[in-house]
């Protein structure tokens, strides 16, 4: 039976391993009280993150957590004809890609699922005819989009779960369930919320609980990634699950296990002030292993030893450069920050700089799960068998060379500001 209904600032936090963590994530799910929350009735998008295309531990959501979550929700007596992954497209990251890489569209198609890319022909609305006048009440993104802008028209009335992992951010110190809204809500043009960043997350979470049948978090910190994230970390076994209804709380926990103050991470604060959920850890209730959650893992965080590409951003969104620079990503000139970041991640940090940072995770139990994923057969519990050979990087040198240039003719052919120029001219063209 599942337990009763949670308050809003109820975490589950389980340990987990490989053999039991299957049966973990239905534990957690219920321990935070899920299906008083996630309506049966409606559709579930499940939101996949994918901070990178390329598999990086931590950064995006693990085969693990989709297969825990999907199994879950089955045996609960979801119908599987309701619920969907879900995701979003950036200019700086390929989800087609994303998700073969890290084995994510594995899971979508073992389960038979439906598997849905937002820009991909889907209906958007204007967010006022969305949510009315609670538009009034944003703190930032009516100055940000003062044409208004657009939400996925299917996210209303839908149940959504999101499916982050326990890591930090060089733009909001860390990323979890607020941030994982942020690709899914926003149309084209979100880099333009980037000075306002963490005001932009308050919003909208603002529209996800007017929008939303049901609201859901599940964080995976089987890995954990600490430094200039969300791609460019150093990644940590911390064999930890989390849980919540309250996307506020499960970022304070989060943040709290990286050895961070929650409400010094300003959307944290903002949301907690605002009402929107919890972000003390003082008031939010722990269920699950009280053990773990009192973990202080003393990250150093993002901003202790920065990439050349996160301290140039934060030169360009809060620094000396931002008056002579900032105002080209808002014109059609954009394309050459996501040529430049693509270069500097793909072409250049990833094949020559992020072997070292992973070896010590990939040989690790977690690390050969993945690598093997293909060959192992689950029981009721967990996967009994991991395989012995660990993860080996493969796009390095000329592969990995080739692989970004492929990603940047799409960045560029696909970014939006060219694309609202072609359209144009083909709307001229027409008439």
């Amino acid at each position: 039976m599942p337990p009763g209904k949670p308050t809003k600032s109820r975490v589950a936090i389980l340990r987990t391993s490989p053999r039991t963590v299957l049966a973990d994530y239905h534990e957690l799910m219920n321990l935070a009280g899920y299906q008083e929350v996630v309506d049966r009735t409606a559709d579930t998008a499940l939101k996949v993150n994918i901070s990178w295309h390329f598999f990086y531990p931590g950064s995006s959501t693990t085969p693990w957590q989709l297969e825990g979550v999907i199994r879950a929700m089955k045996e609960d007596g979801y119908n599987p004809s309701l619920i969907h992954a879900c995701h979003n497209r950036t200019v700086v990251i390929d989800a087609h890609l994303g998700e073969r890489e890290n084995k994510q569209l594995n899971v979508i198609q073992a389960h038979g699922l439906r598997n849905v890319h937002l820009y991909e022909g889907d209906d958007w609305v204007d967010v006022r005819e969305a949510v009315g006048d609670l538009t009034q009440k944003f703190l930032c993104l009516n100055e940000v989009y003062p044409d208004g802008f657009s939400i996925p028209r299917r996210f209303i009335g839908e149940n959504i779960i999101h499916l982050p992992t326990v890591k930090t951010h060089v733009f909001t110190t860390t990323t979890g369930a607020m941030k994982n809204a942020f690709g899914g809500l926003l149309n084209e043009r979100r880099h333009w919320t980037h000075p306002v960043i963490h005001e932009t997350l308050v919003d909208l979470l603002r529209i996800q609980k007017k929008i939303h049948r049901g609201l859901f978090a599940v964080m995976d910190g089987t890995f954990a990634g600490d430094g200039p994230g969300p791609r460019c970390m150093v990644p940590h076994v911390k064999n930890v699950l989390l849980a919540s209804a309250d996307q506020v709380a499960i970022d304070a926990v989060a943040a709290k296990l990286m050895g961070l103050d929650p409400l010094s991470i300003k959307f944290i604060r903002l949301a907690h002030d605002a009402g929107l959920g919890c972000g003390d850890p003082r008031e939010i209730e722990i269920v699950g292993d009280q053990d773990a959650a009192r973990e202080n893992w003393n990250f150093d965080g993002p901003f202790k030893e920065m990439t050349f590409a996160s301290r140039m951003q934060h030169r360009i969104y809060w620094g000396p450069l931002k008056k002579p620079i900032e105002w080209s990503l808002k014109t059609v000139l954009a394309p050459w920050a996501y040529l430049a970041s693509v270069m500097y991640h793909d072409s250049f940090w990833y094949p020559f700089l992020a072997k070292a940072k992973m070896q010590e995770v990939l040989a690790s139990e977690w690390g050969r799960l993945f690598r093997n994923w293909e060959l192992q057969t689950p029981d009721e519990r967990g996967y009994p068998e991991v395989g012995e050979q660990a993860p080996e990087l493969t796009r390095t040198g000329l592969n990995a060379l080739g692989t970004s240039l492929g990603i940047l003719a799409t960045c560029l052919k696909e970014a939006p500001e060219l694309q609202a120029r072609k359209r144009r001219a083909e709307a001229r063209h027409v008439s």
